[in-house]
């Protein structure tokens, strides 16, 4: 398999250069072992620059883009109103799972992660969490479907 991957981390610190990102390393990770060709995370300022981001990755010829952070409730967490605009179909179970998981793990923080997943075209994206610990839940959650996952989006049979 050959399937393009992107990871867009949604930071003002990192993309400013305050710390050096921890979770988009996380996902490459993650990707490589399903197979996936994916190059070094994309870091970005939170807003307008994660929906850049994704786009350039989804018309690049990404068939997953995972973003991380910016999705929480800080005014400055604009992730999930970025995606949305630039989806054609949302895929609220991903996201509800996501959610689901990080509780029965004893985060009831969980449930503020407004992130989404949806597709663009034959491109699935995917909102994780900023924090490391919702990454790995995220991850958890992704790795039994998302191959089937990104072959049903261009078609596939199943």
């Amino acid at each position: 398999m050959s399937l393009r991957a992107e990871v867009v981390v949604a930071s003002n610190r990192a993309a400013a250069g305050v710390y050096e990102d921890s979770t988009g390393p996380l996902i490459v990770t993650f990707l490589r072992e399903l197979g996936f060709v994916v190059d070094a995370p994309v870091v970005v300022p939170d807003g307008a620059p994660v929906g850049v981001a994704i786009s350039e990755g989804a018309a690049g010829g990404a068939r997953v883009v995972i973003t991380t952070g910016g999705t929480g409730l800080t005014p400055t967490d604009l992730t999930p109103e970025v995606t949305r605009a630039l989806l054609d179909r949302e895929v609220p179970g991903i996201a509800e799972a996501i959610r689901a998981h990080g509780v029965a793990q004893g985060v009831p923080a969980a449930v503020l992660s407004r992130g989404l997943a949806g597709t663009i075209g034959a491109c699935l994206v995917v909102n994780l969490p900023g924090s490391s610990g919702g990454v790995k839940d995220g991850l958890t959650v992704l790795r039994p479907f998302l191959v089937h996952a990104v072959e049903q989006v261009a078609g596939s049979d199943h």
